[in-house]
């Protein structure tokens, strides 16, 4: 991404939300933001794409071996999760005395 601008995305670390494409697509079942990547646009999202990395012994791990782990996932694959509806829900934004707020657009209610 283009680094002279900052770019806003509608999530947040620990926002609840759904993978709506891909190999982990669940509408019913939200999952927790573990980290937002702003630059790259990717998201980690908690029990969502485990890779397999391989790591070779050191001091603090002298078995080494296979680990899985939780890789980043594109921004545009995942939606809030609106607890109203119990769904995926879009997002509008909007300034209250000076501060940001973000609403569901399905139900109305105010994303915390």
């Amino acid at each position: 991404m283009s680094t002279r601008f900052k770019p806003k995305f509608n999530i947040k670390k620990g926002d609840m939300v759904v993978v709506i494409t891909g190999e982990d697509k669940d509408l019913k079942k939200p999952h927790k933001v573990l980290e937002v990547l702003l630059h790259e646009a990717r998201v980690l999202v908690q029990g969502v794409n485990y890779v397999t990395k391989h790591t070779k012994p050191t001091a603090k791990n002298t078995q080494g071996g296979i680990v899985k782990v939780e890789a980043p996932i594109a921004i545009s694959n995942v939606m809030l999760w609106d607890s109203k509806t119990g769904g995926p829900s879009k997002v509008s934004r909007s300034h209250k005395n000076g501060k940001l707020i973000r609403t569901a657009k399905k139900s109305g209610e105010v994303i915390k």
